[in-house]
């Protein structure tokens, strides 16, 4: 005979060490926050010891530490063993995350075309900027961004490239634009949110190529990448940005490349989690990304 605690307790316990607060795990369990607070020390008395360190901040007692893991993978199982007896509608729904700027700029034009083809699978988008833990937050697929992690690496996309643009309203309509053609307008530029990346700026850019340094070059500083994308659609001024981001644009002729270098990028990969049961919508929807990605490069403006 099994000897198990009252399983609410169990439940409300495994809920505030995933969040690591009462308040979201009272949200998740739809109940109060008292009555997760009471639940969680009525499991501890039951025990005999304490699970959790209460303050200004949530944390695990050593006790904690080492039967949380088990009962998040426990949990998680059950989840998915009423998965597979559940409704079409639930089976067929997946979780995506990944950036703000990707996610509008590149994966929502195409989400039509997967629509159409799979009108059964319905595909939510988690934009964030925030690297999301998949099976805290029950995330399905991540498209991140950046210098792929060895030890969780998953297919890749495509790499991007840096490239200075201008709407076309602001550049010369008889040859292609050079730097020297803005100096009465601010460079745009965009706060990065991963401070450990090298990340391509306009001082490497101006350094690879001609322009008048006698005259200053103002720098217009936004919070957002999409802030700045949004900005230079609007000819406020030439933007350093991702090809990848702003291929659209180029190919239609809404935009024009201001002459100079190609700046490196970074990767485009995707990290699922691999302990989950396996779901054919999440294949369907992973197989058809590797192949939107493949047309991408084959067709992009620059390479």
């Amino acid at each position: 005979m099994r000897k198990i605690p009252p399983l609410n307790s169990v439940r409300a316990f495994e809920a505030v060490a995933r969040h690591q607060s009462f308040s979201m795990a009272a949200n998740e369990l739809s109940v109060t926050v008292a009555a997760v607070s009471h639940q969680v020390r009525q499991l501890e008395d039951g025990l005999g010891q304490k699970l959790l360190e209460r303050g200004r901040t949530v944390t695990l007692t050593s006790a904690g530490k080492a039967i949380y893991p088990l009962l998040r993978d426990s949990f998680d199982q059950i989840a998915q063993a009423f998965a597979l007896i559940g409704t079409p509608a639930e089976g067929d729904a997946i979780e995506v995350s990944t950036t703000r700027a990707f996610a509008e700029r590149w994966l929502m034009p195409r989400l039509a075309k997967f629509n159409a083809i799979h009108p059964d699978i319905v595909v939510s988008i988690h934009a964030s900027e925030k690297v999301m833990d998949l099976r805290s937050e029950k995330i399905d697929l991540a498209i991140r961004y950046g210098l792929p992690d060895a030890n969780a690496r998953g297919p890749v996309l495509f790499e991007d490239r840096y490239v200075a643009v201008a709407d076309k309203s602001i550049c010369p309509a008889d040859r292609t634009a050079t730097i020297n053609d803005f100096h009465n307008r601010s460079l745009l530029a965009f706060k990065w949110k991963n401070q450990s990346l090298e990340v391509p700026s306009w001082s490497a850019w101006l350094a690879r190529v001609e322009h008048d340094a006698s005259r200053h070059l103002r720098t217009s500083w936004y919070s957002e990448e999409t802030l700045a994308l949004h900005a230079v659609e609007r000819g406020l001024g030439p933007l350093l940005c991702s090809n990848v981001l702003i291929d659209d644009e180029l190919r239609s002729g809404r935009m024009h490349r201001v002459d100079g270098p190609t700046l490196p990028g970074f990767t485009y990969y995707l990290i699922e989690d691999h302990q989950r049961a396996p779901r054919r919508s999440l294949s369907v929807f992973r197989d058809w990304l590797l192949s939107e990605a493949g047309s991408f490069k084959e067709n992009a403006a620059i390479d």
